[in-house]
This record gives structure tokens, C-alpha cells and sequence, in this order.
């Protein structure tokens, strides 16, 4: 039985300009959220904090305007100085129990885990959700692991009572098998951002999310 004493999304848009330049984070944001995309993460890498704030800024304010909530990737003095929703931290990152003090009681935590010990780890240490992956093969990012696949996914889904978020790989047909394993919901960067439609992609998943879970 999952335990959500927050509310953590089903479908979260991490935006991106790294893989794309056609669209900016205000704009993906916005067009993930019009879709029906009920998390938004800001993730920039290699900017100055300022910058990183006043970007964090223009999405709170959207994300506010519509009630979806924002984690910022990495960065919990970012989350903090624009009031977002919570925060996301890879393994490498702040630890979980770090991030915990210095976020509010409200703030979602998100926790990225590759092996049975770091989920254990990270939910023991406040995590409310985890993000499990990659999945499939992904080329968002450089560095990132051999794919994990849906066997070690359903058997990730069985150790812990908070939602897992799958993350890699994931395309629209591949959501209802990401579901049947256990997933929580999906976490997405090129199935939107390097969509030629983002809004039109967005619907579209959020549908398969919503069939797959009974919606």
C-alpha cells in the first residue's frame, strides 16, 4: 500500500535546454502544464545561481498560477529562495537527511536510488517519493547507468511504501509496462521536451497514465 502524505504526481515534466533549444523552462513548463502534467522539476546545470534563481521564479510563478507543484533538481538553497514545492537530489547530492532540516515539514522530497540499499537509505531518511532508473536506455543524460528494466522496477516497487517515480527511457508506449511493474508514475525529459508539440506529447502521456491507473 503506498503511503502519499503529499501530493506526489504521476506524470513529472523535468525541463530541460540542454538536449533542445527550441523551447525555454517558462515555456516547456508551460506547455507541459497546459497537457495535463501535475509535477513540474527544474533541472539546469553549469549556471550561475542567479540565474538558476531567476528562472526558478518565472516557474513558481506559473506553477503556482495552476497549482502544480515545483521541485527544484539539486538545488535546496534554490527551492528555499523561490518558495517552490521541494526539491530533487541525486545520489550525489545533499543527502537526504541534510536536505530534510533545512526544508520545510511541507517541502517534497524526491530521492534519486539505483539500488535496493540507497531507496532503503534515502526513504529512511524522509524521501517521499523515489525516482528509480534508468529504465530503459536513455541519452538525457551523459553519465547516466545501464538500464535497469522492469523486473528490477517491480522488485523496487515491493521494498518501499512511497511512491516510485520511473525515470529513463520512458516513451508513450511504454508507460502502461512501466505501471503493470509498480510505478508510481513517470518522470519524462526527451518524450516532451524534444517533442516538436510539448503540450500535444504531454496530453498524450498523461492519458496512458490515466488508463494504466484507472482513471
Amino acid at each position: 500500500m503506498i503511503n502519499l502524505s503529499k501530493p506526489i504526481g504521476r506524470l513529472h515534466v523535468i525541463t530541460d535546454t540542454t538536449t533542445q533549444k527550441r523551447f525555454s523552462h517558462t515555456q516547456l513548463a508551460e506547455l507541459a502544464i497546459s497537457g495535463g502534467a501535475d509535477t513540474i522539476q527544474f533541472r539546469q546545470k553549469n549556471t550561475s545561481t542567479r540565474e538558476l534563481i531567476e528562472t526558478a521564479k518565472q516557474l513558481r510563478s506559473i506553477c503556482r498560477s495552476e497549482d502544480v507543484p515545483l521541485l527544484i533538481n539539486d538545488r535546496a538553497d534554490i527551492a528555499i529562495s523561490v518558495s517552490a514545492n521541494g526539491a530533487h537530489f541525486g545520489q550525489d547530492d545533499l543527502p537526504i537527511h541534510f536536505a530534510r532540516k533545512i526544508l520545510t515539514n511541507q517541502s517534497i522530497i524526491g530521492a534519486s536510488a539505483r539500488s535496493e540499499d540507497k531507496i532503503l537509505q534515502a526513504v529512511s531518511e524522509g524521501a517521499d517519493y523515489i525516482g528509480f532508473g534508468p529504465i530503459f536506455a536513455t541519452h538525457s543524460k551523459s553519465d547516466a547507468e545501464a538500464p535497469k528494466g522492469l523486473k528490477n522496477l517491480e522488485r523496487m516497487t515491493k521494498l518501499v511504501d512511497c511512491p516510485i517515480i520511473a525515470i529513463g527511457g520512458i516513451t508513450l508506449g511504454r508507460i502502461s509496462e512501466v505501471l503493470m511493474a509498480g510505478a508510481y508514475g513517470v518522470a519524462v525529459i526527451s518524450a516532451v521536451c524534444q517533442s516538436r508539440d510539448p503540450k500535444q506529447a504531454t496530453i498524450e502521456l498523461m492519458a496512458e497514465i490515466e488508463k494504466g491507473v484507472g482513471k
